[in-house]
């Protein structure tokens, strides 16, 4: 009988000794700060380098957001002021209240190349010239919109190389320090590389919201490119039936003298 229950006690007490030795869960944000206050020069410097990117890239995001949302409502009410108006005038005098608009740019520099050929009354005589002066004003108007916008791009490309170099210069460090330890082991080892693994996690965060903040603004801004196309169209449409001496033009499309 007691030969039979010995292998059952070995292992009732080997399966407490694991039991006993399986450590305790650890806390997986308070040793992800701790391994970072605790990086190697180079990682910090990386981190350092990866938290003002991403500061920069952020106060980039919100403010152009916060610009085209502004110049796309501003575009909507200028537009339908603008095709309620029947004259020139009327839409001039209320075009600062527009301003933000990149439609209200492009008008107020048509205008002006307007008051210049005719004074400010009768039909242009010279189409061409107003074209060109819409054409250079929906550019200066689209490059003010991207401005900055080169920074995402940049961010978005060189943050995760970033991060990688600190990652590969981490573990350099780590298997740096295992041969001069002299000892071959996992737990000698996984701490620096775990380090090193930190900065290329960074270096994804700051990466992927620049990269995704640059294709929908570059979406919009496209988006705008179009609706300034199809403002210039529109607008010397309308110069052009107010210089002909036909019938009443129909509210909101001919612009009179």
């Amino acid at each position: 009988m007691t030969y039979f229950s010995l292998p059952a006690a070995l292992l009732l007490f080997q399966a407490g000794s694991n039991g006993a030795a399986t450590p305790p869960p650890t806390d997986t944000g308070a040793g992800l700060i701790e391994m970072i206050t605790h990086s190697g020069p180079t990682a910090f410097v990386v981190l350092v380098i990866l938290l003002v990117a991403s500061l920069w890239s952020w106060a980039i995001i919100f403010s152009k957001n916060s610009t085209l949302k502004k110049a796309n409502q501003q575009s909507r009410r200028f537009l339908r002021a603008f095709r309620k108006a029947g004259r020139l005038q009327e839409i001039a005098a209320v075009s600062e209240q527009f301003k933000p608009s990149p439609l209200v740019t492009v008008f107020d520099d048509v205008y002006e190349a307007y008051r210049r050929q005719t004074g400010g009354y009768g039909p242009p005589t010279n189409l061409t010239a107003l074209e060109r002066s819409a054409q250079s004003a929906a550019s200066e108007s689209l490059t003010i919109l991207e401005q900055r916008m080169t920074w995402l791009a940049t961010i978005g490309s060189v943050a995760p190389f970033v991060g990688l170099f600190g990652t590969v210069m981490g573990i350099i460090d780590a298997f740096h320090g295992l041969g001069t330890a002299g000892a071959a082991t996992l737990r000698a080892v996984a701490p620096g590389v775990s380090e090193a693994l930190i900065t290329t996690a960074a270096g994804l965060v700051v990466a992927v919201p620049a990269v995704v903040a640059y294709n929908q603004f570059s979406a919009r801004i496209r988006e705008v490119a179009a609706r300034l196309d199809d403002f210039t169209r529109e607008l010397m449409n309308s110069m052009e039936e107010a210089g002909q001496p036909s019938e009443p033009a129909e509210a909101g499309r001919g612009l009179h003298k």
